[in-house]
């Protein structure tokens, strides 16, 4: 092949790249304006965490049952706000200083340890991509998230994340969750309990099964402190 028959095919290549890779945003663009009037039945962590029990149990079921934003108490979404993102009602769906803070403490280990993820992000990421942690998931979940915050409010936002969250092994959203670890709907979680529960999110499965340990007994104390000061939509 001479260099002007190279240089057709890597350019048709590129096209055909081009076309796949806008067809994939089109998919998740279509999927979210979607959802901004119908909840999501399922997502990407969720079959993850199906796949994932699949393996102990064939018959392995997900916890998690929908509600509405208004029936998720106000101190759980004062705890996870407290907890995952102070500043969520100011920014556009990234915070620039977390994720300059994450960027900075991941080349002090050498590797993509933290992400700096604001609930917005969160969002984008629970619905159509893995925990895996690299920096071109990361360019994915930006995208994602922009389109996130281009179609729903804040409060839709926040009332997806509540419902999708992963709480424990096998336990997905709010409902679920406050009748895993209290036996109490939603609705009822007082601020002990959801400042509790907001404590668990960086590792939900590990807490699911360590209930007593010394982090999340602080942790929880410190959402605490910081639950009235949270600002909700």
């Amino acid at each position: 092949m001479n260099r002007a028959g190279a240089l057709r095919w890597l350019g048709r290549a590129l096209l055909l790249l081009l076309i796949v890779l806008a067809s994939i945003q089109a998919w998740y663009l279509a999927c979210i304006v979607y959802w901004r009037w119908h909840n999501p039945a399922h997502t990407a962590f969720m079959r993850h965490a199906q796949e994932r029990l699949a393996t102990r149990h064939s018959v392995a079921r997900l916890d998690q049952q929908w509600v509405a934003y208004g029936r998720i108490s106000g101190n759980l979404k004062r705890a996870v706000v407290a907890a995952e993102d102070a500043r969520f009602l100011e920014h556009d769906g990234v915070d620039w200083e977390a994720m300059e803070k994450a960027y900075q403490d991941n080349r002090r280990r050498g590797r993509a340890a933290h992400g700096g993820s604001t609930i917005s992000q969160q969002v984008a990421k629970n619905l159509f991509l893995s925990a895996q942690r690299t920096y071109l998931r990361k360019a994915q979940e930006l995208l994602i998230t922009w389109m996130v915050e281009a179609s729903w409010n804040k409060r839709r936002i926040l009332e997806v994340y509540l419902n999708v969250a992963e709480w424990g092994d096998g336990v997905f959203g709010a409902q679920a969750a406050a009748m895993h670890y209290f036996g109490v709907d939603a609705a009822s979680l007082s601020p002990e309990q959801a400042a509790r529960m907001a404590a668990m999110l960086p590792a939900p499965r590990l807490f699911d099964h360590h209930r007593d340990a010394p982090f999340l007994l602080q942790r929880t104390d410190s959402i605490l402190h910081n639950l009235s000061a949270a600002q909700i939509p």
